[in-house]
């Protein structure tokens, strides 16, 4: 595949190493190349099969839209534009392209949702709870996505309780750590999610793009990733 990885970070980066590892042709720019959606004109993406957004909240939804409008396929890992969900759902389906977006690539953290869903379970026995979450003292939003999906799936699974409370800190280079904390006036549950490396969000989101190839529709990762 020819992929168009938008973003040279510390995530964007990685994400080019790895598609290049899995013999893709891979193309990365940054901000100062696409300045206003500049290397997102339809002659730019012409032999673009897919593209990969780990950027910035307020430059996403106009990737988005360039891309979308040039037919191309797309997999975001920028978040901090979920409010706009529903428009950009109806985007792609007028388009007819495929669009798979996640806060969060890593296997390891969708299994994380599997079992802070079923966790969710102690909020009908008189527990209490929190979401706790750190990342790199760079990050742009907070909370991050990956607690708002862990909150809104919590309250999903327990909707006469409301949304746990999201807590959250910037320092240092912490790659990214969840913690789920639910506590009786008995006993205290711990649930929590330490990432070592970016490496598993770059493979999900190469993963998920290779998943895409002659798709349409629009998708969020943890409804996929186990048919990667």
């Amino acid at each position: 595949m020819k992929i168009l990885v938008l973003g040279r970070g510390k995530t964007g980066s990685l994400v080019a190493e790895v598609a290049a590892e899995r013999k893709h042709h891979v193309r990365a720019i940054g901000a100062k190349e696409n300045a206003y959606c500049a290397a997102l004109i339809p002659e730019q993406l012409d032999a673009v099969d897919a593209v990969i957004d780990f950027t910035a909240p307020h430059c996403v939804l106009a990737h988005i839209e360039a891309c979308v409008k040039a037919g191309k396929n797309m997999v975001v890992g920028t978040t901090g534009w979920y409010k706009e969900i529903d428009q950009v759902r109806a985007f792609v389906e007028r388009h007819k392209t495929g669009f798979v977006y996640a806060a969060n690539f890593s296997i390891g953290v969708n299994l994380f949702y599997d079992i802070a869903r079923k966790a969710a379970a102690a909020l009908h026995h008189d527990y209490t709870g929190q979401i706790f979450e750190r990342h790199h003292a760079q990050k742009k939003d907070a909370p991050s996505g990956t607690a708002i999906a862990i909150q809104k799936l919590m309250h999903e699974s327990a909707p006469k309780h409301e949304n746990l409370e999201i807590i959250s800190f910037r320092e240092g280079e912490v790659v990214g750590l969840h913690e789920v904390v639910l506590e009786s006036a008995s006993d205290r549950i711990y649930l929590c999610h330490d990432a070592k490396s970016r490496r598993g969000f770059a493979d999900g989101a190469v993963r998920a793009a290779e998943w895409l190839a002659g798709k349409k529709g629009f998708y969020d990762f943890k409804d996929i990733w186990r048919e990667l």
